[in-house]
C-alpha cells in the first residue's frame, strides 16, 4: 500500500476507524509510519498521540481494543479508512463512538421503518393507525396477515407481473416486521442466526 505519510511536516495521517460489522464511524485518529506498521503486526489499531508525543495502541490501559480487520487508503493516499471490531467502547468517555452514538447495526429505511412500527404501538390508536389497530388485534391476527401476505407473494411469483409481486413482497416484508415486534424481536436479531449458521 502506497501511503504517503509526507504531505504533513509532521508525518501524521488522519486514520478513520469504521466498525467492521455495524459500518458506525468510531473514532478519528492520527498515525504516522511506525503507528501503521505496529498496528499490522500487532493486528491492535495504534496511533500517534498528539498530546503523549508517542504510539498509543487503543485500549491500552482500558482493555477496549480496536481489533484490526482491515485497511484502505483513499484516493490521495493520505487517509486511511480502518474497518475494525471494538472490544467495548471507543470513546474515553465509555460512550460506543466519539460522537456519543451508539454503534447498533442499522439497516437504512428497514431500520427507521422498525422504528415507526414501534412508535405506531406504543402511541396506539387503532382508529388512526392500521399498526396500532393490528396490535390491538393480537398476536394470532398478525400472525394471520403474515402468512395470508406469504400466500400472495408465492402466487405472484408464478405470474409474470412484477410490480405485483414487488408490492406483495413489500407487504409481507412489511406484516413480518411487525410480527417480529410483536415477539420482543428485531431483524437484527434474524440476522444474529443466519449469522450463526454461516460457515
Amino acid at each position: 500500500m502506497n501511503i504517503d505519510f509526507s504531505k504533513n511536516t509532521d508525518g501524521l495521517i488522519p486514520a478513520i476507524i469504521q466498525d467492521s460489522e455495524t459500518k458506525t464511524v468510531l473514532m478519528l485518529g492520527y498515525m504516522n509510519a511506525e503507528a501503521y506498521q505496529k498496528t499490522l503486526d500487532t493486528q491492535k489499531v495504534t496511533f500517534y498521540s498528539r498530546t503523549k508525543q508517542r504510539l498509543w495502541t487503543k485500549g491500552e490501559e482500558s482493555g477496549n481494543f480496536l481489533n484490526l480487520i482491515s485497511i484502505q487508503n483513499d484516493c490521495d493516499n493520505d487517509t486511511l479508512l480502518i474497518q475494525a471490531k471494538p472490544e467495548g467502547p471507543t470513546c474515553h468517555k465509555g460512550t460506543d463512538t466519539c460522537w456519543d452514538g451508539q454503534n447498533k447495526p442499522n439497516y437504512g429505511f428497514i431500520t427507521s421503518l422498525e422504528g415507526t412500527i414501534k412508535l405506531r404501538r406504543e402511541n396506539a390508536d387503532s382508529e388512526k393507525s392500521y399498526v396500532a389497530s393490528l396490535f390491538e388485534k393480537g398476536i394470532n391476527k398478525i400472525a394471520q396477515k403474515v402468512g395470508e401476505e406469504a400466500v400472495e407473494v408465492v402466487i405472484e411469483a408464478k405470474d409474470d407481473n412484477d410490480d405485483l409481486f414487488l408490492s406483495e413482497s413489500a407487504d409481507l416484508l412489511f406484516h413480518y416486521l411487525i410480527l417480529l415486534q410483536a415477539k420482543g424481536f428485531q431483524l437484527n436479531d434474524v440476522v444474529d442466526v443466519l449469522k450463526s449458521r454461516q460457515k
